[in-house]
């Protein structure tokens, strides 16, 4: 038969193992919180690299060798966006979009692309 020492000895034993189970489940919760934040800041930072070093790029690009065989760098104008820019040369407009590493059409390049392939492109001339 088990005494009431040993018992109360067993409680007190299993309340102090269920309290220290909830105080590292706890820290551990924090601790997770805190490296999600660090995460994210680090993905943002890497993210804001990204789209610093393509807008070095699109500077570059006009005055590299391979934009020459596409496009005459003295008849390209900047735009930004939806499209980094137009070249109108002699034998054509020229739309031209700069990416560099991963990065891929946003759905506003890709649609305007659609437009041009599916030659819906228009001229409108206004006077005031």
């Amino acid at each position: 038969m088990v005494n009431l020492a040993s018992l109360t000895l067993l409680i007190i034993i299993l309340i102090t193992v269920i309290l220290i189970l909830i105080f590292l489940y706890l820290n551990a919760k924090k601790e997770l919180e805190e490296l999600r934040l660090i995460h994210d800041e680090l993905r943002f930072e890497h993210k804001s690299h990204l789209v610093k070093h393509g807008k070095a790029w699109e500077d570059f690009v006009p005055f590299m060798p391979e934009f020459e065989k596409i496009a005459n760098k003295d008849n390209f104008t900047f735009i930004g966006m939806p499209i980094d820019g137009i070249a109108f040369d002699d034998d054509a407009i020229k739309f031209i979009e700069v990416k560099t590493g991963e990065s891929k059409l946003n759905a506003k390049q890709k649609r305007v692309k659609e437009l041009i392939e599916s030659k819906k492109v228009k001229w409108y001339e206004l006077r005031f």
